[in-house]
């Protein structure tokens, strides 16, 4: 069965048409969490250095949406949930984005080894590499653990930010990195419950789709219960403050609340509990980087390290 869907008339394609090649939700949370890696980070930086880091992670960021869209046009045009994209649309040609994504994503690398440091340039190419030769390329359509691997290349920004502005790395950065790197499973595996049918008629070996969605659930409630004590070790190691253990603490126990509602769902059609588990995984991500963020700006006490 394949998705039908009404082609617009021709037209000439806009500014918004490549603009939403770039993904900007999805960049939206990189370049939040590349912020906040940037503002945690010790010691000071120029303002037109962290702008300029910033704005090299979000075109970078929307440049690897770009190319992910283009290498995954001849899919998207059959799932619901990406028809509307650009490419599927035949509002933007597949070469054209392919061009426009590669080149974003060279003068990216390139203003940030330039301009800010050659570390922090260097986690920026890898993070583009990994995102759309290792992911969008290689495990996207052969594994189910397709975003296990591939959700380090979300995970990168802090260490970025935080390269950018000290030219190194340390246990903290590595650690906000670990968090995003656990919560993207749960994360996206809650999404794909409900979008199951979509994957299963695109040929993407989503988890759902390969083991089925009791074993997915089971899945997302074990890397919740890692990752609900891992998002606690920044303020254990003293690389947090109190704002953040609160948030850590009373967001880790709703998103294990949700990750068990989720794993006790017999709603297979609707999985209402895997939409609100999804939604949760978002304020809670969201949260735990604000308050880095907040506790640096405001010069919050910060929890003493019970180890170093």
């Amino acid at each position: 069965m394949s998705l039908s869907h009404t082609l617009p008339e021709p037209r000439v394609t806009t500014v918004g048409d490549f603009f939403s090649l770039l993904k900007p939700r999805v960049m939206s949370l990189v370049v939040f969490t590349g912020l906040a890696g940037i503002v945690a980070a010790p010691g000071a930086v120029h303002p037109l250095t962290a702008f300029t880091a910033l704005l090299c992670i979000a075109v970078a960021a929307g440049a690897s949406g770009c190319l992910n869209m283009a290498y995954d046009s001849d899919i998207d045009v059959l799932m619901a949930r990406t028809a509307t994209r650009p490419i599927p649309l035949g509002h933007v040609g597949r070469d054209d984005a392919l061009a426009f994504g590669w080149t974003l994503s060279v003068i990216s690398v390139a203003m940030m080894g330039l301009f800010v440091n050659f570390l922090a340039a260097g986690l920026l190419a890898f993070t583009v590499f990994f995102y759309v030769v290792v992911y969008t390329l290689w495990l996207k359509r052969r594994t189910p653990q397709n975003i296990v691997i591939g959700g380090l290349s979300g995970a990168l920004p802090p260490a970025i930010g935080w390269a950018a502005v000290t030219g190194s790395l340390d246990l903290a950065p590595l650690l906000y990195v670990a968090v995003i790197f656990m919560w993207t499973p749960p994360h996206f595996w809650a999404l794909s419950l409900w979008r199951s049918d979509d994957y299963a008629r695109a040929g993407v070996p989503m988890l759902p789709v390969v083991k089925g969605k009791a074993h997915t659930r089971l899945q997302i409630l074990l890397y919740t219960l890692v990752l609900v004590p891992l998002g606690l070790a920044p303020a254990l190691v003293g690389a947090a403050g109190w704002l953040y253990l609160a948030c850590a603490t009373a967001l880790g126990l709703w998103f294990l609340a949700a990750a068990i509602a989720t794993f006790r769902e017999r709603d297979a059609a609707k999985e209402p509990a895997a939409r609100r588990l999804f939604g949760v995984s978002l304020v809670y991500l969201t949260a735990l980087f604000a308050s880095l963020i907040i506790e640096k700006l405001v010069q919050l006490p910060m929890v003493p390290a019970l180890w170093s």
